[in-house]
């Protein structure tokens, strides 16, 4: 069983970029290795909790304890972090984005680690979302960047496959979306039921089962003779909506929305100005999308980099039939390995670099 031991540093009263305050606001994180060591910042992604990201780290791997001093960080709505499941007083939760969450976390390292300048970030899916926007917020912070099947920018695309996420879950309320943002007020408000629960994350996990794997890992039966169940409805049930019915809708819904609204462009000093984003980027960085990944395409990932100022952001492709599931959470053994010596290859340039 996964260790989730972890602390959490007190935020005191947090105010977001919206204005809304979270009082008494939490940040949950684990630290490996010692601080003396260059740091690494490593964020959860989409429903994952601190210990869901440890599969990339280890002494035979390029996060490395014995090198670095390693920072995995929570995002808000995590159940770790504050989120709805642990501060029932909060409804509705308020709205945060990337950006909350990026200035969460430097306070953490400043103030309380002690630490002004990091290495690298590094991150799979939300997590490399939060790569981008540690990038364009504080550009100055760290050496190098590593956004493994995640967007700097949410696109239209994946708003919209969003909303069917948010959607199936939301329709065992008889709630419709009403689009990105808070769906419900505190007045009218009312506890999801253990039926609404199971019925609205069973839903979630199903329309989920379309996007987190390609069509050729479904064709080649993947999940049949890579993962080892029996056929599509055992893959279904026991992976799908087992995923889903572990977590806590509020939480679901409030990671979701950050996602939805993930836009390193809405921020100072650039005003919408995605261009002007990507390259108000100062760290080296390598953007990992999958080529079969259905919500971060390639293609995207291509427009980002070559948005960058020239020697800045360089392209790498999984080549991979696991759709997003390449970049994590470590259920392909073959791109595990294929995502650690690229991140090998890359910090020994970064370093190399530093040096001269």
């Amino acid at each position: 069983m996964a260790d989730e031991s972890y602390d959490t540093y007190k935020l005191g009263d947090f105010t977001l970029k919206s204005g809304e305050k979270i009082p008494d606001a939490e940040i949950a994180y684990r630290t490996f290795g010692d601080p003396k060591n260059p740091a690494i910042i490593y964020p959860t992604w989409y429903s994952g909790t601190l210990s869901q990201n440890y599969w990339l780290i280890g002494e035979d791997k390029t996060l490395n304890p014995k090198k670095y001093f390693i920072i995995t960080v929570a995002l808000f709505g995590n159940g770790q972090s504050t989120s709805p499941s642990n501060r029932p007083d909060l409804c509705p939760f308020p709205s945060v984005l990337f950006h909350d969450n990026i200035r969460a976390q430097h306070q953490l390292l400043t103030k309380h680690l002690g630490i002004k300048h990091a290495f690298a970030v590094v991150g799979w899916s939300m997590g490399a979302g939060q790569c981008f926007q540690w990038a364009t917020q504080f550009p100055e912070f760290m050496d190098c960047i590593v956004p493994f099947c995640g967007a700097a920018t949410t696109s239209l695309h994946n708003r919209t496959m969003l909303e069917g996420v948010k959607s199936a879950l939301l329709g065992a309320k008889g709630v419709s979306s009403q689009g990105s943002g808070v769906v419900e007020g505190k007045e009218g408000y009312k506890e999801w039921s253990e039926e609404e629960r199971g019925v609205g994350l069973r839903a979630l996990g199903r329309v989920y089962a379309g996007w987190g794997f390609s069509q050729a890992f479904y064709r080649e039966r993947l999940h049949e003779s890579y993962l080892g169940f029996k056929d599509l409805e055992d893959f279904m049930v026991n992976f799908w909506e087992a995923w889903a019915c572990s977590k806590d809708p509020e939480n679901m819904l409030t990671m979701l929305n950050t996602w939805q609204k993930g836009d390193v462009a809405a921020q100072e000093p650039y005003n919408g100005d995605f261009s002007k984003a990507m390259k108000g980027i100062k760290a080296k960085a390598l953007v990992l999308p999958s080529k079969t990944d259905l919500y971060f395409p390639p293609e995207d990932s291509e427009i980002e980099v070559n948005n960058m100022n020239p020697g800045i952001g360089e392209l790498g492709v999984f080549p991979s039939i696991w759709g997003h599931w390449a970049g994590g959470p470590g259920d392909s053994k073959e791109d595990v390995k294929w995502l650690d010596d690229k991140l090998r290859e890359f910090f020994a340039r970064v370093e190399k670099e530093k040096k001269q």
